[in-house]
């Protein structure tokens, strides 16, 4: 069977979207066509369709731009970055194959983050990634090597934090046999593991002093030696680094060694807390109740619109692996429907004494909704607790101003005060609490 030989015309650019186009749809051509492949033109394929992508990926937005005004015989030409919304930039960096699933949403910071990984991701250049537990930063860092040139080598996972100090040189860089108590064979470390591929080291921040020192050994020759040997072994390894801390500042305070964190950080990703992207909440709860439901071998739970209110507008300070967490939990304990009671205690919602204005001005007491006894006071509790969560995600969002609240529901302030009494609300805890984006 013949296959496309990839080789560029003379006198034509060797990258061209209309030659990727050509080369793409000849590599699809012979997929289609061919009802058996032999495992070297299986190889073939594979050795161009990673051609492609590389070319592809190195046709970035602003570099198509230089070249046409560089063609058009205008070297000096200076060209403006063009102002793209989050959805294209996301669009683009799909289209230009680069591989980062797992991750959802349109946020500017993680959008961001995603096109500095892709800078970096086929360089050998150390990568410090850094965003409050839970934000991702082990998928940023698999998203890092899936996109390099050692995808197809190990990827080896370090949790600093949970390796005692007086087995972290054995753990990161292995051990000779006889070199320590209970070293009955010879052992290779993490480093030796990941030879040719990526080392993640996950809460770098948690290492202690002397093992900073040991691994800026590592970083310059890199080169290692075992616990208990004199053999200098070299081992090439591409550092991603991760922490939920300010390495800049406990370097500062002279509990990071400052050299360290430089060499650590040539490229340096932050990620955005879930709370700052709130467009992806809806995303994941869907992503992760498919998820639980597929782990737990039932139909997806139903969450209750109270329940689903709660989950889009919940702070997570755990971020993403709290949610996670919530929606495997729901889907554990709940039947079809989830609500309330199957939240974890801590952070269930308190019931609300809610209260009625009366005609004398006098309150009176209003049904919860756990405790209706009939249709019409279920439907008059839930309707209370609905205007409740409206009128509290309204103050939320204007920073507790009572009359930009009214201006934006065209509604007379004293009515808004009114319903703020009505419900117990003080627009004084809401105040310097604006969200982003609010108007």
């Amino acid at each position: 069977m013949k296959l496309y030989n990839p080789t560029p015309t003379p006198g034509t650019s060797a990258v061209s979207f209309a030659g990727l186009i050509e080369k793409i749809e000849i590599l699809r051509s012979t997929l289609r066509w061919s009802s058996r492949l032999e495992r070297p033109e299986i190889e073939k394929l594979l050795k161009q369709a990673t051609t492609l992508r590389d070319e592809v990926m190195g046709l970035s937005h602003k570099e198509r731009f230089v070249a046409a005004a560089s063609a058009a015989g205008e070297p000096e030409a200076v060209v403006e970055p063009v102002e793209i919304s989050a959805r294209e930039r996301r669009q683009a960096l799909m289209e230009r194959s680069f591989i980062f699933e797992g991750t959802f949403g349109d946020n500017p910071k993680l959008l961001e983050a995603l096109e500095i990984a892709e800078k970096a991701a086929p360089t050998d250049l150390p990568v410090l990634i850094d965003g409050e537990s839970g934000t991702g930063k082990e998928l940023m860092a698999k998203v890092i090597h899936a996109n390099g040139a050692r995808t197809d080598k190990p990827f080896i996972s370090v949790n600093c934090g949970a390796i005692p100090e007086s087995l972290l040189e054995s753990e990161l860089f292995g051990h000779k046999k006889g070199a320590f108590t209970g070293a009955a064979s010879d052992r290779r470390g993490k480093f030796e593991s990941a030879h040719t591929g990526t080392i993640f080291l996950d809460e770098i921040g948690e290492l202690p002093l002397p093992g900073q020192v040991k691994l800026l050994r590592v970083l310059e020759p890199h080169e290692i030696q075992r616990v208990g040997s004199d053999e200098v072994i070299a081992v090439d390894t591409r550092i991603v680094a991760a922490t939920n801390k300010d390495l800049r500042r406990m370097s500062q305070e002279g509990t990071f060694r400052e050299d360290l964190f430089y060499r650590l950080s040539v490229i340096h990703v932050t990620l955005p807390a879930l709370r700052e992207r709130r467009d992806e909440i809806p995303l994941l709860v869907s992503y992760f109740g498919d998820e639980a439901a597929g782990q737990l071998k039932r139909r997806p739970v139903t969450l209750t619109p109270r329940l689903r209110d709660f989950l889009l507008h919940y702070e997570y300070p755990g971020n993403i692996r709290e949610l996670r967490n919530l929606m495997y939990r729901l889907s554990c304990l709940a039947g079809d429907t989830a609500d309330f009671a199957h939240l974890p205690q801590d952070i269930r919602p308190k019931p609300t004494g809610l209260t009625a204005v009366g005609a004398a001005g006098g309150k009176a007491s209003v049904t919860d909704l756990g405790t209706a006894t009939s249709l019409s006071e279920a439907k008059r509790a839930a309707s209370d607790e609905a205007e409740r969560a409206f009128l509290e995600r309204g103050l939320q969002e204007v920073g507790g101003t009572v009359a930009e609240l009214a201006r934006r529901f065209d509604m007379n302030r004293s009515h808004v005060q009114m319903l703020l009494k009505k419900h117990g609300i003080h627009s004084k805890d809401f105040r310097g609490n604006r969200q982003a984006g609010g108007k």
